[in-house]
């Protein structure tokens, strides 16, 4: 999934830099949205690992 995050930060980038307001603002979000899930998902693995032994 952290995968997936930096391509459409690369693509939104790229967007921005020729001049493609709408695809890079989209990109952007959806980025975002990414690496909120990714860190979500990261900090319950880590809880729930604490709780398993061995």
């Amino acid at each position: 999934m952290l995968y997936y995050t930096l391509v459409f930060l690369v693509i939104a980038l790229i967007a921005g830099v020729l001049g493609f307001g709408g695809i890079a603002s989209g990109a952007a979000g959806i980025a975002k949205i990414l690496f909120l899930v990714f860190i979500v998902l990261t900090v319950a693995s880590f809880l729930f690992g604490l709780g398993r032994p061995g």
